[in-house]
C-alpha cells in the first residue's frame, strides 16, 4: 500500500508538469525522479542553507528560459515544476522548496506556498512582484529578512503588469557597497533580490548567495545574458549591471521562526 501511495502522488505530481510532460513516461518520470534525487542527497546536511547551497550546485547549467509558467487574465493558472529550464525567480522557487522539503508531496506543498499567496494556484495570487515574492515569503515564515545597517525602506507603485494597475510595494533594501563590505554577514544560500531603477518596476534580477573556494562572494543565478544557471563573482554582477539597492533573505529553518539576522 505504501508502494501505491507513492506512486499516486508521484503521478498526481507529473500531470501538474505540462511541459515535461511531452516527452516520454521514462524521460518524464527521469526529470521528475532528478528533483526527488537532489531532496533526498541533501538531507544528510543538518541546516538548510546548507541544502540550498548544494542544490542549487547540482543545477548549475541547466538552461535559461523566461515565461515558464503558465496562466494569464483569461487563461486559466496551471501549476507548472520544471527542472530542465529556469528564470531568475524560478530557479530560486525550486531550490527553495527542494531544500525545505523532505520528500515530493512535502516540495509540491512548498512550491505553492513559495510562488502563490497561501498556496492558491490562480493567477491573481501569483507572486508577480519580487517585492511582493519577499513580502508573503516572510509572513508565510519560510523566509526571514537579513539586516544590515544602514538600510533603507523604498515605497514604490509600480505598473509592468498593467492587468493589476498600480500597486504599491515597500522595499526593505541596503546599498550595493554595504553589501560589499558586510559579506561576514552572509551565508551561502541565501536569497538575493537587485532593486529595479525603473519607475515601473520593483526588482530586475535575483538569485542565491554563493562562495569560491577562497571565500570570495559569488552570485548563483539563472542568468538570460548567458543562457543557463552560473555562478559569477558578485563584485562583478554589481559593476556591470545597473545595481543600486539590494534586498536579502536567509530561508528559515523548516519548524522554526527565529527572529531576523541584524548585522
Amino acid at each position: 500500500m505504501k508502494h501505491l501511495t507513492t506512486r499516486r502522488n508521484a503521478l498526481r505530481l507529473l500531470a501538474a508538469i505540462p511541459l515535461l510532460a511531452t516527452g516520454s513516461d521514462e524521460s518524464v518520470a527521469a526529470k521528475i525522479a532528478s528533483i526527488g534525487r537532489l531532496i533526498q542527497a541533501s538531507r544528510s546536511l543538518p541546516h538548510v542553507s546548507q541544502r540550498i547551497d548544494f542544490i542549487s550546485r547540482s543545477l548549475l547549467g541547466v538552461r535559461y528560459q523566461a515565461n515558464t509558467l503558465i496562466g494569464g487574465p483569461k487563461h486559466q493558472e496551471r501549476f507548472v515544476v520544471r527542472d530542465d529550464a529556469f528564470d531568475c525567480v524560478t530557479f530560486c522557487e525550486v531550490v527553495l522548496a527542494a531544500a525545505i522539503a523532505r520528500d515530493l508531496d512535502e516540495f509540491e506543498l512548498s512550491l505553492r506556498r513559495i510562488r502563490y499567496d497561501h498556496g492558491n494556484v490562480q493567477y491573481d495570487q501569483r507572486n508577480h512582484y519580487f517585492a511582493d515574492w519577499v513580502q508573503r515569503n516572510i509572513e508565510n515564515r519560510i523566509c526571514q529578512p537579513i539586516s544590515i545597517e544602514p538600510f533603507i525602506v523604498v515605497d514604490k507603485i509600480v505598473t509592468w503588469h498593467r492587468e493589476f494597475g498600480q500597486h504599491q510595494v515597500s522595499i526593505a533594501a541596503i546599498a550595493k557597497s554595504t553589501l560589499m563590505s558586510n559579506v561576514k554577514f552572509l551565508a551561502p544560500g541565501d536569497i538575493i533580490g537587485f532593486t529595479s531603477q525603473r519607475s515601473n518596476l520593483d526588482f530586475f534580477h535575483t538569485g542565491l548567495v554563493a562562495f569560491g573556494k577562497s571565500g570570495n562572494l559569488l552570485l548563483r543565478h539563472a542568468s538570460q545574458s548567458r543562457g543557463r544557471v552560473v555562478e559569477e563573482k558578485m563584485a562583478t554582477f554589481v559593476s556591470v549591471n545597473p545595481v543600486k539597492y539590494v534586498t536579502l533573505l536567509r530561508a528559515v529553518e523548516p519548524h522554526a521562526a527565529p527572529p531576523a539576522q541584524r548585522a
